[in-house]
């Protein structure tokens, strides 16, 4: 696979190169923003997943499909939890929506969150404290029975130290949940450097199927099932176009979020995967 220079199109407008690792088949970020520099690349409005604002069409369809996810998203939980484990972790909650949605099953809810406006929106939708990444360090061993991180694990800076933290944490039997962007998807391939799901420097890891079944099977963790998210073709090619093209052109991006699922009947390579991952 060949590097790729990414800009950023969301806050700095900097460049970033895309190294591919052989070993783990997946790219990554260089070079990477300092822990103290990396919040900054999130201070846009345009940074949906921080806020609930519905300025425009754009928005309002970005909030109607996260809804009806939502419903989807605890579904798969139920399906692959213990009917008596009510415990659940979400690792970068942003505002709280799949707590809020948990809460109603009667689960017992805990989010973690670094973003302080989100955070705080979070907490008045579920009326339960959201807790800043520190805190991770602190949770006991075996704490939960399912962990979700809803496209969260691209985003942490020290990855194999956050999946042997899972790892730590998770019961026995318990489960994860995992949803990232696939860079084998044909959206992905068509738009290249301009495609949105790279999202650079925000996006400091690029995942293969390959690489997350690799990295979790090093901590004993298996993937027992990867599920489609058909709506982030057409999401993550409509940015996609604006990248490319300076303007939002629904039609095309719709038509290559179309095409994008369709080829993947036959690949399983979705614009974004849902990983199920058993703890053995």
């Amino acid at each position: 696979m060949n590097n790729l220079t990414v800009k950023d199109h969301s806050v700095s407008g900097e460049e970033f190169q895309l190294v591919f690792d052989e070993v783990l088949k997946m790219y990554k970020t260089e070079p990477q923003p300092s822990l103290d520099k990396l919040p900054s690349y999130y201070e846009s409005e345009d940074y949906i997943s921080h806020t609930d604002t519905q300025r425009n069409l754009f928005e309002k369809i970005y909030h109607w499909v996260r809804s009806y996810m939502l419903s989807k998203k605890m579904t798969l939980v139920l399906q692959h939890t213990k009917s008596d484990g009510k415990k659940v972790l979400d690792i970068g909650c942003g505002t709280g929506d799949f707590l809020a949605m948990a809460q109603k099953y009667k689960w017992e809810v805990t989010g973690i969150e670094p973003d302080a406006q989100a955070r705080k929106i979070a907490a008045e939708k579920t009326t339960t404290e959201i807790h800043t990444n520190d805190w991770l360090a602190e949770i006991p061993d075996h704490s939960f029975d399912a962990i979700t991180m809803w496209h969260v694990l691209e985003h942490v800076p020290n990855l194999e130290e956050q999946i042997a933290t899972l790892k730590r944490i998770i019961k026995p039997n318990g489960t994860i949940f995992i949803a990232v962007p696939n860079f084998n998807s044909h959206d992905a391939s068509h738009y290249k450097e301009f495609w949105a799901a790279y999202d650079v420097p925000r996006h400091l890891w690029h995942f293969s199927q390959n690489a997350i079944k690799g990295l979790f099977q090093k901590e004993n963790l298996k993937v027992v099932k990867v599920l489609p998210m058909k709506f982030d073709a057409y999401y993550v090619s409509l940015l996609s176009e604006k990248h490319k093209t300076g303007k939002m052109n629904p039609v095309k991006g719709f038509y290559r979020g179309f095409v994008s699922n369709f080829k993947a009947i036959t690949t399983s390579e979705y614009s974004s995967l849902i990983y199920v991952i058993k703890n053995d």
